[in-house]
């Protein structure tokens, strides 16, 4: 087994764990599923098409095939430390599904003082990483474009959420910070 699927088995064992113990409970106010499930098939697809791609179109990024797949490689290792860190930060508040608890506080410091979705920025890091461990062009884009229009609507469903729970406090809290990218968006 090489590094490229040993580090994929890890990142699937890691978000099988988070998608089947680390789920909101019946006594959430609010919650909602849907989003969770499109992220889902866009990934398994993303990645099947990504894959697939690489093995019939040759439009290679890196001729030598050493560098950027080895750039990638790092990029899904530190997508996932980063996507970590923010679950970590978040504590009992993280869920897989999009939900407010009864007792929930808006998170603000760490991670969360400078991005709005520091797991999501992680979760996208990681697929940039895997589009470019192909090391192509179509599929570094069959595999990146999907996955992040299904974080951003996901994203969206999250901060209406967080806005009708918050209010102007999580209002304010959009004007200090980014959504995902540090400094840019």
């Amino acid at each position: 087994m090489n590094i490229f699927s040993i580090i994929g088995l890890i990142w699937l064992a890691s978000e099988v764990y988070l998608n089947r113990f680390v789920r909101s409970k019946k006594e959430s106010v609010k919650h909602e599923k849907g989003s969770l499930r499109i992220i889902w098939i866009t990934i398994i697809a993303s990645i099947f098409a990504g894959v697939w791609i690489s093995k019939t179109v040759h439009l290679s990024i890196d001729q030598t095939a050493v560098i950027v797949p080895y750039t990638g490689l790092s990029l899904i290792v530190a997508g996932m430390l980063f996507r970590f860190l923010a679950i970590w930060t978040l504590g009992k508040y993280f869920t897989v599904d999009i939900a407010i608890s009864r007792d929930h506080k808006m998170k603000d410091d760490g991670l969360y003082r400078y991005l709005r979705h520091p797991s999501y920025t992680g979760s996208l890091v990681s697929f940039l990483g895997f589009g470019l461990s192909l090391n192509n062009w179509i599929s570094l884009f069959a595999v990146l474009i999907p996955v992040t229009w299904a974080f951003l609507n996901r994203i969206k469903a999250e901060e209406k959420m967080l806005m009708n729970q918050f209010g102007e406090q999580y209002i304010s809290y959009m004007k200090k910070t980014k959504r995902i990218i540090p400094f840019i968006y």
